[in-house]
């Protein structure tokens, strides 16, 4: 194939390394572009469209880690043969080619994976046993928009005491998911927003915001987080940061540069910085980092926080901190939409929380995580395929540089066909300068996610990548 033309629109929310990403994957999936057939490189790919090179890169990226396509060295890109993937949809896969069956994979290194094994049922029974055994009739009534008053308060308290968090129960909005909080803090905000976002990063994040209309700029980090001097230079009006653990780079903001991003935001008045405070609760070495919110004497910091990692991704409940000047705005603008959690569930989780049983379930769930992460971490440090281990001490993954002589995504591809599954660091790229900000060993770095699995299945997953990496261990 010498050449593709693509129609892109660059009015379109969708960025354009998506729009080439979609283009190539439904003509794959069509077969449009036939297995084995050769893709163009990606150096002409963006001189025949007319974009930057970094784009055609994260879309190739992105099909690489999915499998669409696989790179062979010195000869290039070629599409793969995908028909299992759409052989249990045939009639979907002409008119809806992204809507694909869940692979199931023997060992999945997810970073979004919980363990349960150690969930306190039969507290979460009895606490749920409680609320409902009231008989109070308000109960089925409708509750408070921003979530009740109940748990606001239960949920300030606790962030108060383990994040350093101050706010009073009404800077509080209770949500299903970090999405929906976030669809909801743009309309809070108001339209037209520029909003500057470290990369790589949590992709949903980035997506939502721009779906919402944000136009998104992605601002390389380095080893103190987000760099703020070349972010000042795109003037954005908001800066999208996780402070405490940043996902998935796994870097830890100092001092210093929380107080850069604070001065930032307080040098006009309409700016304001996302704290997502993501895996705050699991650090295992150092004291605990407090959030940027608690140091924020400018009112500029939104907290957004969940309870998915804590708790369980299941109940969806997730909690927003409004700065008291744009309380106004919120009940203006959203004051009016209904809680999208259950208001059964939010009083099950303020007795959970009131009755210490969240702290006793924490406090064990740390416990457990620095385990797996201290035997994971000290597996992977035998491994001959291993160049370097980063992202550690915190959360419940780790970024793995490889030394092997395969990308990590042709690494993530071959794994897939041997039911494994392991994800490439570039899978969380969005679109920006990649060749200036990261080097050679940011597209040879795994992400393995260790919190959902036991340590038979590490060892499993690892031993099956050492067979692809091509080192063997040394005996002894």
């Amino acid at each position: 194939m010498l050449e593709l033309t693509i129609h892109l629109d660059s009015h379109l929310r969708k960025p354009l390394y998506e729009q080439i990403y979609d283009y190539i994957r439904i003509s794959i999936a069509d077969g449009k572009i036939s297995c084995g057939e050769k893709l163009p490189s990606t150096r002409f790919l963006s001189s025949h469209l007319g974009v930057a090179r970094s784009t055609a890169e994260t879309a190739y990226a992105q099909l690489l880690s999915e499998g669409y396509i696989e790179a062979k060295p010195c000869r290039g890109y070629y599409a793969c043969d995908i028909s299992g993937l759409y052989a249990a949809y045939p009639a979907a896969a002409k008119t809806a080619p992204e809507i694909r069956r869940r692979e199931a994979y023997r060992i999945d290194f997810s970073p979004d994976e919980n363990d349960f094994s150690c969930f306190p049922f039969a507290a979460w029974r009895k606490v749920s046993k409680e609320a409902l055994a009231c008989e109070d009739r308000s109960l089925l009534a409708a509750g408070e928009a921003a979530g009740e008053w109940g748990l606001r308060e239960a949920v300030c308290r606790y962030l108060y005491q383990a994040r350093g968090v101050n706010c009073r129960p009404g800077q509080l909005v209770i949500g299903a998911g970090n999405e929906y909080l976030l669809m909801l803090l743009a309309q809070v905000l108001g339209p037209g927003k520029k909003v500057a976002i470290e990369n790589p990063t949590y992709r949903n994040a980035y997506r939502t915001l721009a779906n919402m209309g944000y136009q998104m700029i992605a601002v390389p980090g380095d080893k103190y987080g987000i760099r703020v001097g070349e972010m000042e230079v795109m003037q954005p009006d908001i800066v999208y940061a996780m402070p405490s653990h940043q996902f998935p780079m796994g870097t830890v903001m100092p001092l210093k540069r929380r107080l850069m991003l604070l001065k930032w935001a307080s040098g006009r008045r309409g700016r304001y910085i996302i704290e997502d405070d993501h895996d705050s609760e699991f650090r295992y070495k150092g004291k605990p980092i407090p959030s940027l919110q608690g140091i924020d004497g400018s009112g500029t910091v939104i907290y957004l926080g969940t309870f998915s990692r804590s708790i369980s991704p299941a109940i969806r409940v997730s909690y927003m901190v409004l700065p008291e000047e744009l309380l106004f705005s919120y009940r203006t603008n959203c004051g009016f939409y209904a809680s999208t959690v259950p208001r059964e569930q939010q009083m099950v989780l303020e007795a959970f929380l009131n009755g210490g049983y969240f702290e006793r379930h924490l406090n064990k769930m740390r416990r457990i995580y620095k385990g797996k992460h201290d035997s994971f971490h000290a597996l992977l440090k035998k491994e001959a395929w291993v160049k370097k281990i980063y992202g550690d001490f915190a959360g419940v993954h780790l970024l793995v540089e490889t030394d092997a002589n395969k990308s990590a995504a042709e690494i993530v591809n071959e794994a897939k066909r041997k039911g494994v599954r392991a994800y490439a660091l570039t899978e969380y790229l969005m679109p920006g300068n990649i060749q200036q900000a990261f080097g050679e060993g940011f597209f040879k770095t795994l992400l393995l996610g260790y919190g959902g699995r036991s340590e038979e299945e590490l060892s499993e997953g690892i031993a099956c990548i050492r067979g692809i990496a091509g080192k063997a261990n040394e005996p002894g």
